[in-house]
Order: structure tokens, then C-alpha cells, then sequence
């Protein structure tokens, strides 16, 4: 119940801004986009702490794969266009599509987001509850050497 207030709260925070805006953007020629389209204080908490919740669109161009990753909180995903592959730790692929929705728990390892088309983007809508003071909402997963 919480979990769909504070995503529902969320949704409606971004449309009372009417129009999405980016405060800030990433993006490499190997790696999707993602701007941040709100941040919005929140009444709960998260490990204690007041928590906020931050609105992302993530675009993946054809064949784009993300970096194995992990969050500071909750995640609450809706894949708006295209196809998704998402796994969570070792858990299996699953594959979405267009109006398919995700979680994945606070610091879970997030090791495959990609979009599996050649031909078309997907793009995905994250909800992260995250405490207010934390500075990196993506922490990259440190490479590991094979033996």
C-alpha cells in the first residue's frame, strides 16, 4: 500500500509540473540517457532518514545495455516504450515491454538493464525513494577480474 502512494504521489508531482524538464543529464555514446525530471520531499523515510523521491527517464538506443548498478533505495519502474531486459542480483532476465512494470529493493544489484531490439529505443520511467542527504543515486558496481 505504501509503495503505491508513494509512486502514485510521485506521478502526480510530475504532472502538476505539466512538463517534464531535466535538472541535469547523463549520457555517453555507449550507455543510456537518463535525465532527472523530479525531486520531490517526501513525508516518509528510508533507513531512518527523510526521504525524497526522484523521477528519472532512462532512454536506451537500439542494442544499449547499462552498466551492472545499484541504488540507494527503492526503485519503482514503468517501461513506456520499446523492450526492456531486467535483472535484479542473480536473479533470471525478465523481459518486458511497454506498459510492464519493475521493483528493485534499495542497494539490490541491478545487472542487466538493456534493450534488446536493433532497431527501436525503449524508454523507462524510475521512481527512486532514496534518503534526502544521499549525493549518488547510481553507485556503478566495481569491475571484477575474472580468474
Amino acid at each position: 500500500m505504501l509503495r503505491g502512494i508513494l509512486v502514485f504521489s510521485a506521478l502526480c508531482a510530475i504532472a502538476a509540473v505539466g512538463v517534464a524538464f531535466a535538472q541535469h543529464g547523463h549520457s555517453d555514446s555507449k550507455g543510456p540517457e537518463d535525465k532527472v525530471i523530479s525531486a520531490v520531499d517526501v513525508e516518509e523515510e528510508v533507513s531512518g532518514k527523510l526521504a525524497k523521491a526522484t523521477t528519472f527517464e532512462v532512454t536506451f538506443g537500439p542494442g544499449v545495455e547499462g552498466a551492472p548498478h545499484r541504488h540507494p533505495g527503492p526503485i519503482f519502474g514503468y517501461v513506456i516504450e520499446g523492450e526492456f531486459d531486467f535483472a535484479v542480483g542473480d536473479g533470471k532476465v525478465q523481459k518486458l515491454k511497454a506498459g510492464d512494470t519493475f521493483y528493485e529493493p534499495a542497494m539490490a544489484l541491478h545487472a542487466v538493464s538493456r534493450n534488446p531490439s536493433d532497431k527501436f529505443k525503449t524508454r523507462v520511467l524510475a521512481v527512486l525513494v532514496h534518503p534526502r542527504d544521499v549525493k549518488e543515486l547510481v553507485i556503478p558496481e566495481p569491475e571484477t577480474k575474472e580468474k
